[in-house]
């Protein structure tokens, strides 16, 4: 008796999908539950589990390939993991027989995957001469052909005469690799080439002094982080400010469908969060009711999870504005584009000290430039430019928040 490791059932929207990194092979034992395999969506990356304790007698596809919902990858030969194990390393009585005979037969070819065994054994090839680069030295078709090429680069004839030096043979090489892109980056791409194909963006800039906020946080900060479990961040002080100004200027807050406009009463706001398959967009929902420590609490908790891959397709849909913040890489100025539907995005950035006219005297201040783009189509220019003004005033008399004026 065998089982069927099927790809998981994917979201409505999502007609496929990429097997990432396998990691078992042929011959491992596994648990019931434990992940046999990462599947990378347009958004997200699944695990794909055990159905049950057993050896894994048979990969149907390989890394990099193309699957669909509830396609077969893999054959499961279940039985209790402390007896199935000795099949991957030696054969004996107690172990079931498809087991037995795999251990028996089994070679260094065997841990690459049929594809990479076949490529193989029609070049006569002997894997122990081949440099693997896959999860855990494994060997990978690129390898192979790698391998194959270099053996006929050395297996043909010098020329008579030296040739002069050519672009690929001079001193420090100039080589090249092609790399698919991940289905997370193809997806990136399409979408900003979407945005800026159906949305009409335009984008607008001012200046904020964060001497208050500055000083907030620092009178407060160790106590708020004792209370509170979590540090008090400037990204909950923007999405407070974003809020308030998403309420004054609603339609900033809504998305174009067709010929109407839907506006919306909640304010879900979409944090832009790097990880390290790229940049992606969870969102903190209801804003407007979560305290600070609530949204920096909610950040921290993105920020973890998306260096684990393990954001969710529903945590990643819904925004109604979205704020990046590219200063933490030190950006100076940029023009961020709209996430689609959505009609409006701010752009943070870096801070820097500058001398500032206050009062009449040259005073040095904490000065960050922020940009909004926002879709034309149906948001002004003017309730662009007063949008910006309401978060400059809000951060630079951060009591403005509390009281709503």
């Amino acid at each position: 008796m065998t089982i069927e490791v099927k790809v998981p059932v994917l979201p409505e929207s999502v007609a496929e999908a990429t097997l990432l990194d396998w990691h078992k092979n042929v011959g491992d034992s596994v648990k019931r539950d434990e992940n046999i395999v990462d599947i990378e969506t347009d958004k997200v990356v699944l695990e794909v589990p055990a159905p049950e304790d057993g050896v894994i007698t048979e990969l149907k596809r390989e890394s990099g390939d193309t699957v669909t919902a509830q396609e077969i990858i893999a054959i499961l030969t279940p039985g209790a993991v402390a007896d199935a194990a000795p099949a991957a390393t030696e054969s004996t009585e107690e172990v079931a027989e498809p087991a037995a005979e795999q251990s028996t037969t089994s070679t260094d070819d065997d841990r690459h995957g049929p594809a990479v065994t076949a490529l193989l054994a029609e070049h006569n090839l002997d894997a122990s001469q081949i440099s693997g680069t896959g999860k855990d030295g494994r060997i990978t078709k690129e390898d192979v052909q790698n391998h194959l090429n270099q053996a006929q680069s050395a297996a043909a004839p010098e020329p008579e005469t030296p040739a002069a030096p050519t672009a690929a043979t001079s001193a420090g090489g100039r080589e090249q690799r092609r790399e698919p892109m991940t289905r997370l980056r193809q997806t990136i791409a399409n979408r900003l080439v979407q945005s800026q194909q159906t949305a009409a963006i335009l984008t607008t800039f001012n200046e904020v002094d964060l001497t208050e906020v500055m000083a907030l946080r620092s009178r407060y900060k160790q106590a708020f982080a004792d209370k509170h479990g979590a540090k008090l961040g400037f990204m909950s002080f923007f999405v407070k400010a974003s809020v308030e100004a998403l309420k004054r200027y609603p339609v900033i807050n809504a998305a174009v469908e067709g010929t109407d406009i839907i506006y919306h009463d909640y304010h879900d706001i979409g944090i832009a969060v790097s990880s390290p398959r790229g940049l992606v967009v969870p969102v903190v929902r209801n804003c407007d009711e979560k305290s600070f420590a609530e949204i920096e609490q909610a950040i921290v908790n993105y920020g973890q999870k998306a260096q684990k891959g393990a954001i969710t397709m529903d945590e990643m849909t819904g925004g109604t504005f979205t704020i990046t913040n590219g200063g933490t890489f030190g950006s100076m100025m940029s023009t961020p584009i709209i996430n689609p539907p959505q009609s409006g995005i701010l752009g943070m950035h870096n801070i820097v000290q500058r001398p500032m006219a206050v009062n009449g005297e040259v005073k040095i201040r904490p000065m960050m430039y922020l940009a909004l783009s926002y879709d034309h189509r149906i948001i002004d220019g003017a309730e662009a430019v007063r949008f910006l003004v309401t978060i400059k005033d809000c951060l630079e008399d951060p009591g403005r928040l509390l009281l709503s004026v």
